[in-house]
């Protein structure tokens, strides 16, 4: 007999991916019993201690496209076997939305089958591709990739995205009964908070994240030349491109306008928000809701971000952060210096973003959201 839990399944897990697969799993174990299938889960994970885990492989899906052909495959059917051992009756696909064969398997099965994409993997997919590939052959593949995706979607019972608006650029009608909009993760406000109160920060503008090209570093080094010397921009992060910012920023360095902290471990990610009057994140469309915009407002930081998939439905153009329309340095910088014009206003916003988090995206609010899921997958199969 099939128990009422969930098993949650995902694609092989970067570091990234593994703490968005943790507060799922925090947030569903509060709900209902839950295991997690994966592959490549990092070494010093601790969900192997909280969770019943089956990983199927150690091996990451490789660099070299038909290698990583060949393990999505294998990993396909290693899901198949394994879910037919798994007495949950709900299987919860994590990112791992393209995985067609496991999800028809699941159905076939009589589970209840969920799919909750992370971001637009085939856009990912693609940018990464044509770094290797001629671009017609990258456009393909991701192609095929959407296409497993979309039979993904239909296949399902439900579909759960962060919020509606990442809904509509996933294609996805958010008022669909199918379509569940509101599941975007939790931040833990005890540990992000407003230690320092917003009015006592220096004046610092700060990016936090991996230092890399999908993360619009690049930009970024050029929109720290452009500010007012009254400015200064701290980079918060580790990367490939750590390296070509010190030496890009040499100047800016020396003159103190400029910081680079490197690698800080998540718990200290609090202590370097609230050190800040502002975090900026020129975020890719490939992101479904980054983490680091949800805990940058728990702790009272208004963001400045690109309207991309779920950031609008949270930071919301002159009440919790700023909304940025072009990407270029130039326009990213200006929009900086216009943002501290509203000095008056910015404690403000710090207040209402805080206060946002706090009501829909604390560990409560998620659990809540869930359990209204769960609850309408159940009276829909019934």
């Amino acid at each position: 007999m099939t128990e009422r839990g969930i098993c949650v399944i995902t694609h092989p897990l970067s570091s990234a991916g593994e703490n968005a697969t943790r507060t799922l799993l925090d947030i569903l174990a509060e709900l209902r019993p839950v295991s997690l299938i994966t592959a490549d889960l990092p070494s010093d994970s601790t969900i192997r201690e909280d969770r019943n885990v089956i990983e199927l492989t150690q091996k990451s899906t490789g660099e070299n496209v038909a290698v990583a052909a060949v393990r999505f495959l294998l990993n396909q059917l290693r899901m198949c076997a394994t879910i037919r051992r798994q007495p949950e009756s709900i299987v919860l696909f994590f990112g791992a939305t393209s995985y067609l064969l496991p999800i028809l398997f699941a159905r076939l099965l009589g589970k209840t089958v969920l799919v909750e994409p992370r971001g637009d993997v085939p856009l990912t997919l693609r940018l990464t591709w044509e770094q290797r590939m001629p671009d017609i052959l990258a456009w393909g593949l991701a192609s095929l990739v959407r296409v497993l995706e979309r039979a993904g979607f239909v296949a399902a019972h439900g579909i759960v995205t962060y919020t509606p608006n990442m809904a509509r650029e996933l294609d996805l009608n958010p008022d669909s009964s199918s379509v569940h909009p509101w599941g975007a993760r939790y931040v833990d406000t005890g540990a992000f908070s407003p230690e320092t109160s917003f009015g006592e920060r220096d004046e610092v503008v700060g990016f936090v994240g991996r230092l890399d090209e999908e993360k619009g570093v690049r930009e970024l080094a050029q929109v720290a030349k452009r500010l007012p010397s009254d400015l200064t921009f701290r980079f918060v992060g580790d990367g490939p491109l750590y390296e070509w910012l010190e030496t890009e920023l040499d100047d800016q360095i020396e003159a103190g306008r400029v910081e680079l902290v490197g690698w800080v471990d998540h718990e200290d990610v609090s202590t370097e928000l609230n050190r800040m009057k502002l975090l900026v994140m020129p975020s890719q469309p490939t992101e479904g809701l980054p983490t680091t915009i949800l805990e940058a407002l728990s702790c009272g930081t208004p963001v400045y971000a690109t309207p991309v998939s779920g950031v609008p439905d949270v930071v919301q153009d002159g009440q919790t952060g700023f909304l940025m329309t072009d990407t270029d340095s130039s326009a990213i910088a200006a929009g900086i210096e216009r943002i501290f014009e509203q000095r008056d206003d910015l404690p403000k916003i710090s207040s209402r973003g805080r206060n946002l988090i706090e009501e829909k995206y604390s560990f409560e609010a998620a659990v809540a959201r869930y359990d209204r899921i769960l609850s309408a997958l159940d009276e829909r199969r019934t």
